[in-house]
């Protein structure tokens, strides 16, 4: 490239229309290239303010409409998104390197949670009871927050925002989406989706950001609410300065998942769900399987099964068809996760397989995948959530054994247990301390009618994301009780209601 050719840049969306005019920009790049793609605007607090007024500006109409018109909108939405899949999914792989696959398997994952926002009157049903006490009724109503910040992951660029945004915007809110500067082209996309199923522009504003939008965010007195997802560190950061602020926050952080393999588990479809959960989107996903959990005497002939099917992998560019799965995000991660394998045998770690073994061409940011075998806590690649295809195997003499080793992680994300005893399994569901449980499924996340979120380090606050839970984070319950009496029945009381 010359250096009179200008490159793209990928702009905000505000009002209902794209800006690119910002002060500061930040490179995007190809992952299965390295090559510098597109640049990306960044916002600087004046901009977000501004995005932040027109959007509480847009919420106090929106609030008025009434909810089928609002359920259509969401309805179209959702028609227009699925007509666009594959350029959403285009754009996901252009940024992100995942293979265009695993794209559409995340939009449609997206969509699952509007297809649950289109019963929206359903969802925001409040509760009525009559006669609480003489001539007196007491009704419940849910209403909207107001304005919401949805701070988004690189990970998922399409799924999370449809998780988060379109709840809030069921529920009577306006969104303002901070997503990650790494992949931010399918935010336009789908903030376009939306305008053109009729949402009233200033409803869903874009701004592309770093640190400094996502600070204004955090501190702006317009923002009643902060949905986030993203590192652990981050996540008690900004749930602690939010809250300070008297902010409402979901903040979804890290995440170690751990898949527990019993002596009478079906060792070959174990052996498939673990490479397919640890090495799927290169391991840049919350709920991929990280650490297997091998228990009594079945330990080497799980490895080796693993290993047998981790060495077939085909991986290259997301855009090749062939492709089982794609580079990491950013030279940043590579480095990262190429130095934990690096650190692995000096930890006391058997390297199985060494993904910087295998050699790519060209520039962009490709590992092969890594096996590490007789893992134990105290280990970096075992403390620490690595975010990258590695997949570390700890060996335990029993169930309890087991049970004990991730309950006592901080992390509590997702976990998954393979067996083919159901008292087995019972008793795995009632004993572990982690959010979202899989039974002879690798990656527990829920469908839509349901939430998702996990336990201690991985979630900070009290309510899950999307799903009921979803609703019940974008709304406030206000109560009103009501009594028409006669004059004749008035008189003055100055002691305490009661029934």
């Amino acid at each position: 490239m010359t250096e009179t050719q200008t490159l793209p840049v990928i702009g905000h969306f505000l009002d209902g229309r794209v800006l690119e005019d910002s002060a500061r920009r930040s490179p995007v790049f190809d992952p299965a290239t390295g090559v510098h793609q597109k640049d990306v605007a960044l916002a600087d607090p004046a901009l977000v303010d501004q995005a932040v007024r027109s959007a509480a500006e847009a919420q106090r109409a929106w609030r008025r409409v009434g909810l089928g018109k609002r359920s259509q909108v969401i309805f179209k939405a959702r028609q227009i998104l699925l007509a666009r899949q594959g350029e959403l999914a285009a754009a996901i792989t252009s940024e992100h390197g995942k293979v265009l696959s695993d794209a559409a398997g995340e939009i449609s994952r997206g969509l699952e949670n509007v297809d649950f926002c289109t019963g929206l009157m359903h969802h925001l049903k409040g509760e009525y009871a009559e006669q609480v006490s003489t001539g007196i009724d007491v009704h419940q109503v849910r209403q909207p927050v107001g304005v919401v910040a949805c701070i988004t992951p690189f990970n998922f660029p399409a799924m999370i925002p449809l998780w988060m945004a379109t709840t809030a915007l069921a529920a009577g809110n306006a969104v303002v989406l901070k997503p990650s500067e790494r992949d931010p082209s399918v935010s336009l996309l789908i903030a376009q989706a939306f305008k053109d199923a009729g949402l009233p522009d200033g409803l869903l504003n874009v701004v592309q950001g770093d640190r400094v939008a996502v600070d204004e965010l955090i501190t702006h007195p317009q923002i009643e609410a902060i949905s986030f997802v993203g590192s652990t560190p981050i996540a008690q950061s900004i749930y602690v300065k939010a809250a300070e602020q008297g902010k409402r926050v979901q903040a979804l952080g890290g995440a170690k998942n751990h898949m527990v393999v019993m002596p009478d588990a079906h060792l070959d479809s174990a052996a498939d769900a673990a490479v397919s959960a640890a090495y799927g989107s290169a391991g840049e996903r919350c709920m991929a399987v990280s650490v297997v959990v091998a228990v009594g005497s079945i330990a080497d002939d799980l490895v080796q099964k693993i290993r047998e099917r981790a060495e077939k992998l085909t991986i290259g560019p997301g855009t090749d068809s062939s492709s089982e799965m794609g580079p990491l995000v950013s030279a940043e991660s590579l480095e990262r996760v190429t130095g934990y394998v690096a650190r692995a045998a000096d930890e006391g770690a058997e390297v199985v397989l060494d993904g910087r073994d295998q050699q790519f061409e060209g520039g962009g940011y490709f590992t092969g995948v890594s096996l590490l075998d007789h893992v134990r806590p105290g280990m970096k690649v075992y403390d620490d959530e690595i975010f990258g295809p590695v997949l570390c195997v700890v060996r335990v003499e029993n169930y309890d054994e087991a049970v004990e080793l991730i309950n006592s992680s901080r992390f509590a994300n997702g976990t998954a247990l393979f067996t083919r005893d159901g008292k087995t399994a019972r008793e795995f569901e009632f004993d572990i301390e982690v959010g979202m449980v899989g039974v002879n499924v690798p990656i527990p996340v829920p469908v839509g009618a349901f939430s998702f979120g996990g336990w201690k380090d991985s979630l900070f606050g009290d309510t899950h994301m999307y799903g009921p839970e979803g609703f019940n984070f974008y709304t406030r319950r206000k109560v009103v009780s009501t009594r028409w009496p006669e004059p004749s029945e008035s008189q003055i009381d100055l002691g305490f209601p009661t029934n």
